[in-house]
């Protein structure tokens, strides 16, 4: 006979992430899932939510970093908040998928309050890589390892990756998930925050075909505080 404590002792083991809990949430785009999960590696209690049967391979999926400022507060200088709808609607429209919420993803990494200091020098002036740097901070200090464990202990085995960022597909591959297909997920820029989503194509790698090919950073300056 197998103990299940022990397996799922193992799991932890492996994937650094031990699921904790599963309870239905009902939410304005349908129902899902959601699997609560402690990372012993990095302290953070972390959620994926779930929707339909997700075993298996080319599992339509969103590594969502927490953003309070967008997702809770809808915050305009960044467009996390839309991506985060926009990515639960087509999960719910393809009829199967996972969002893995990752917190201590704030700022890329920083922190709340480091973030909201680079916020204030990104309204002097600097993009928002400059604006970390300058705090002596990494332009990008997040760790995709537990979403892999989650993502692994959910039984998926290959994604449809719904990010523009070519990191995260990178880091699903270095942690044993396999990337099947990038699924863009596009939002229109805003007056706000078209600088700061020029500067992650530009300075980040984010694949963002559908901003402009030239900006004025001298026009835009006032918009940077995502």
């Amino acid at each position: 006979m197998i103990d299940t404590d022990d397996v799922l002792r193992d799991t932890t083991r492996r994937t650094g992430v031990e699921h904790v809990v599963n309870v239905q949430l009902s939410t304005e785009f349908g129902d899902f899932l959601a699997a609560g999960y402690r990372d012993h590696d990095r302290g953070e209690e972390q959620m994926a939510l779930v929707y339909g049967d997700v075993r298996g391979d080319d599992v339509l999926t969103r590594l969502h970093s927490e953003c309070l400022t967008g997702d809770a507060f809808r915050s305009r200088h960044c467009e996390c908040g839309e991506q985060l709808s926009a990515a639960l609607r087509v999960i719910v429209s393809e009829g199967r998928g996972v969002l893995v919420y990752l917190r201590g993803h704030e700022g890329r990494g920083i922190g709340l309050l480091d973030k909201l200091r680079a916020m204030r020098l990104q309204a002097e002036g600097l993009d928002t890589v400059e604006a970390n740097l300058a705090l002596g901070l990494p332009d990008d200090a997040r760790d995709y390892r537990a979403a892999a464990g989650i993502l692994h202990d959910l039984g998926v085995r290959s994604v449809r990756l719904l990010s523009n960022n070519p990191r995260k597909r990178d880091a699903l591959h270095q942690n044993g998930i396999a990337v099947s297909e990038r699924v863009p997920l596009l939002i229109p820029p805003r007056e706000e925050n078209l600088f700061y989503q020029v500067t992650k194509r530009e300075r980040l790698g984010h694949l963002l075909p559908h901003l402009p090919v030239d900006l004025s950073r001298t026009a835009d300056t006032s918009s940077t505080t995502g």
